[in-house]
């Protein structure tokens, strides 16, 4: 489906994540993987890649490293839920702590 976006004139695709949210806390590794391949596949088709859907403050790490030419999370609904316990100011800069390499 990825390389198939390029047709439609489409510059960027965004993962899904749920599914390696959802299997992260029991093999993180195994669960990269796959978004890994999707992320060559977008950047070879010459795509911009984003991702999102059950990214927060325990997986984004990892999954940022691993995806190299990631340009954008949706981490909205995390990062709201998050900002009622630590405050938004603190929750943003939590998140950013996150994304940087």
């Amino acid at each position: 489906m990825i390389e198939q976006a390029t047709i439609t004139g489409t510059d960027r695709v965004e993962l899904y994540t749920e599914p390696y949210a959802n299997f992260f806390p029991v093999n993180p590794e195994t669960a990269v993987k796959p978004f890994i391949l999707a992320a060559e596949t977008a950047t070879n088709a010459g795509l911009g890649l984003n991702a999102g859907h059950d990214l927060n403050l325990q997986n984004l790490k990892y999954f940022s490293d691993h995806i190299p030419d990631l340009l954008e999370v949706s981490i909205g609904h995390a990062l709201i839920s998050d900002a009622l316990y630590y405050g938004l100011e603190n929750t943003i800069q939590m998140y950013l702590r996150q994304l940087m390499k």
